[in-house]
């Protein structure tokens, strides 16, 4: 894929990405601050951060964040979301060329976004601007495919998207992060996560996807009437319940550290 393609590929959908994309469990707070003894200070860089629903959670946390997304109506959407922040800001770079100082972060984060990056260059740039002791933290909320309304929501997506099987993160194994660690320790942590939606959020949540026809997209109305049976078929009380499993893999670059 074009990397001008993976840069720009949310910026009809910036709206539904916003309302409809699952946020990320504040237990992984928690659990990075006793895994590397943070003080709750450390200056955090958020790579690719899209609207800011990473940078959020960290914010939240009362941690300073430095946004990095290359397209400019996620990130103006981030500006917009999170300006009531004071230690937030959003720049425009990318993954491979982030425009930060040396040695300026102490943690550089990536939500559901690494896939995108082309990590054989995104690793020299995260140590250039990583402090000697800093840490990575990528996460991802994986969809769980367990129960007959998840396997079915599972195959409507296969059926309709255009490039899923392609760009999708379940295609990097953990063997492929940790090479992105080594030689250092790669570590790994997973937290439970979900969604509840109505029709319409549910169908938000579809259409948030790079990968699934959008609105008024040939493809978009099939899409959406095979949704809606789908939904009839699993709601329970009006509602749909989506699970995710929230994989965070986290170490350093530039240090043997043990921790």
């Amino acid at each position: 894929m074009a990397a001008s393609n993976s840069t720009t590929r949310f910026s009809n959908r910036v709206d539904d990405y916003v309302k409809y994309r699952p946020h990320y469990p504040t237990a992984i707070i928690d659990y990075l601050k006793t895994q590397y003894q943070l003080t709750g200070k450390e200056s955090i860089a958020d790579v690719g951060a899209g609207t800011g629903i990473s940078s959020a959670l960290f914010l939240n946390a009362g941690y300073p964040v430095t946004a990095i997304e290359p397209n400019p109506e996620m990130r103006e959407k981030s500006i917009d979301l999170l300006k009531h922040y004071p230690h937030f800001k959003a720049l425009d770079g990318t993954a491979e060329h982030t425009g930060l100082a040396a040695e300026s972060m102490d943690i550089l984060v990536a939500g559901q976004a690494f896939h995108w990056f082309d990590a054989a260059s995104t690793k020299p740039e995260f140590k250039r601007i990583l402090k000697p002791t800093g840490i990575v933290v990528l996460v991802w909320n994986e969809r769980k495919i367990e129960s007959p309304f998840e396997q079915e929501y599972d195959r409507l997506i296969l059926k309709h998207a255009r490039d899923y099987v392609q760009v999708h993160h379940r295609n990097i194994e953990p063997s492929d992060l940790a090479a992105f660690f080594s030689p250092e320790k790669m570590h790994t942590a997973a937290f439970e996560n979900h969604q509840v939606f109505d029709f319409d959020g549910l169908k938000g949540r579809l259409a948030s996807s790079s990968y699934m026809p959008a609105s008024r997209e040939s493809g978009y109305d099939e899409m959406v009437q095979e949704l809606q049976l789908l939904f009839d078929r699993y709601a329970q009380a009006g509602n749909i319940r989506i699970q995710y499993v929230t994989k965070v893999y986290s170490g350093r670059l530039n240090s043997s550290i043990q921790s």
